[in-house]
């Protein structure tokens, strides 16, 4: 049986390599080539039966996948976004739930209410790996990018808190209680983000001490693991708190953490994501046949066809009236909001610049509010720039593909239960019917709606004015080179003119081999160098909490300073 297993591991990841391939070539979504290719080898004769455990899916690859997709995304696109994040992933997910029970119980009589609403619960959270997969091969806009990964982030934690008390409803015979679940989300959301918070702040402090690639990435792998289970022990929601784990980690990871880690860190990540979401669509695929002979005991294949039709379609009815909403009163109260926001900053900002501080504590209290003048001013500049247009949000209605919570957490319906093989082979259906309806779908509404996309040109010069920038930073910071010293001594004239020629304005392209050949001018270069480029980083770092240029313009500089930093390695 081991080597079946090992067999059947290696297959999985030819297939899983296989169907990325072919998604990239084709344009079908790689979660629905994943689970056709699970069906078909489920039909092979000789394939043996596997049973997966559901508790193993939600506490051994959830955490991973989330804390994956968590730590990559920037938390001050997060922020921009909050107000529809916080709209899809919570208020939607759970009257989605309701809807949905309400709907199925009303229409099947045989399935409790109860159980229905935890079917609501299962099929509510979107899952933006497919849709993100397509956003960025067909050039989806960043920030709707963000939008549809920040509510898979959220939505996810509210999902299984519906389903906690859905399920704790059935099993003590209780009717569902709303208060109940409003209670249980509150502490599931306060718990989660006091963990998470605490468990990245800690690993951030001891991957910062430690110089060794292979430590620091053995902490970061079992990080999502150290904030999922206290927070499971204390019924707090585990899956938010690995996702605030993830958001600290990756905004502390900036300023923490070597650009050697950094590097390292997104490739191994970006490796156990696509190996655990391809194993899991794959095991959907296999396990298929088995739901399906399972379900036929207790009900009909009509029942079935029917509740899945409901369910479709009542979730894409709510997600397009639940987008409705922010989308008409984006579109009819964004212009007039901003205004207001600028005359009140614009009043602020004359109040400060009038302001002479006597002390060094209102020095930096001035400093501050500078600072937030300047983040709210990014921020409505951003607004404007990237407004969510009626395009945008007709897409964000149609990337409402169901994927691993779905799957992982149908499946955690207690066995005893009446009817639990139809509702769990319904949620699997809906899951694989929402990829194939939205996944094919998607990347053709995408091209047909041709929405504004940012060309090479603008984010080129996006990227040199950042680096002007943090560059002017650097020298007011340091002061000119002619002026710096090391150990009290002044700069060898050889070198000054090096760095003044290359250095400097190509902003750390370095001494190339041979310019410094005496060992003292060597060591000189790299000592000024490392000095420019830690003062480079503070300037990106404060530019960043600004938020004025894009995150992909931000992402692309801290790319050129982490190139440099691994080219400067050691001044031996």
């Amino acid at each position: 049986m081991s080597h079946e297993l090992v067999l059947i591991a290696a297959a999985g990841l030819a297939i899983s390599i296989a169907a990325a391939v072919f998604a990239r070539r084709t344009g079908v979504a790689a979660p629905l080539l994943l689970v056709a290719f699970g069906i078909g080898a489920s039909l092979l004769p000789g394939t043996p039966t596997l049973g997966i455990e559901p508790e193993l899916i939600l506490a051994g690859v959830l955490p991973p996948l989330l804390y994956a997709s968590a730590v990559q995304l920037p938390v001050i696109d997060l922020r921009r976004n909050l107000s529809l994040i916080t709209w899809l992933s919570v208020v939607m997910v759970i009257v989605s739930a309701l809807v949905v029970g309400l709907l199925v119980h009303l229409v099947f009589p045989a399935i409790p209410l109860g159980l229905g609403i935890a079917l609501g619960a299962v099929v509510s959270p979107t899952d933006a790996v497919a849709a993100t997969a397509v956003g960025r091969r067909v050039g989806l806009p960043p920030r709707l990018m963000t939008i549809l990964e920040g509510e898979s982030l959220v939505n996810d934690a509210s999902a299984l808190v519906v389903l906690r008390t859905a399920l704790a409803a059935i099993g003590t015979g209780s009717a569902f209680s709303l208060g109940g679940t409003i209670g249980d989300f509150a502490w599931a959301v306060v718990g989660a983000g006091l963990v998470g918070w605490l468990v990245a702040w800690v690993t951030a402090l001891v991957r910062q001490r430690l110089d060794d690639p292979v430590l620091n990435t053995t902490i970061s792998f079992i990080t999502p693991f150290l904030a999922y289970v206290p927070a499971e022990e204390i019924h707090a929601s585990g899956v938010l708190a690995v996702v605030v784990a993830g958001l600290v980690t990756g905004a502390m990871g900036a300023r923490r953490f070597s650009a050697r880690d950094r590097q390292t860190q997104t490739t191994t990540w970006a490796t156990i994501n696509f190996i655990l979401e391809s194993g899991v669509f794959l095991a959907l695929g296999y396990e298929l046949p088995v739901l399906v002979d399972d379900a036929r005991a207790e009900t009909s294949v009509g029942q079935v066809v029917g509740m899945v039709s409901l369910v479709l379609v009542t979730l894409v009815v709510l997600r397009a009236a639940g987008l409705a909403w922010p989308a008409l009163t984006g579109r009819f109260g964004r212009g007039d909001r901003n205004a207001r926001v600028r005359e009140r900053l614009d009043l602020i900002e004359q109040r400060v610049e009038g302001w002479e501080p006597k002390d060094d504590r209102e020095e930096t209290r001035l400093h501050w509010a500078r600072r937030r003048i300047d983040r709210a001013s990014a921020d409505i500049a951003f607004e404007e720039r990237e407004p969510i247009t009626a395009r945008g949000h007709l897409i964000l209605a149609w990337a409402g593909m169901r994927g691993v919570v779905t799957l992982a957490a149908a499946q955690t319906i207690p066995t005893e239960t009446a009817h639990r093989d139809t509702v769990v082979l319904v949620a699997c259906l809906v899951a694989m019917v929402s990829l194939a309806l939205f996944g094919l779908t998607l990347p053709a509404l995408i091209r047909r709606l041709d929405l504004p996309s940012v060309g090479p040109a603008r984010r080129r010069d996006e990227v040199l004015t950042l680096m002007r920038q943090i560059g002017e930073d650097a020298t007011d910071a340091l002061g000119p080179l002619d002026a710096q010293t090391i150990d009290g001594e002044p700069l060898d004239p050889a070198v000054v003119t090096v760095l003044k020629d290359r250095f400097l304005p190509m902003l750390l392209s370095g001494v190339r081999s041979g310019v410094a050949a005496k060992p003292g001018q060597r060591e000189q270069a790299f000592i000024i160098q490392r000095r420019y480029l830690d003062a480079l980083r503070e300037g990106l770092l404060r530019e960043r909490s600004v938020g004025a240029f894009s995150t992909e313009t931000y992402k692309h500089v801290e790319a050129i300073l982490d190139r440099e930093e691994q080219r400067l390695g050691s001044p031996g």
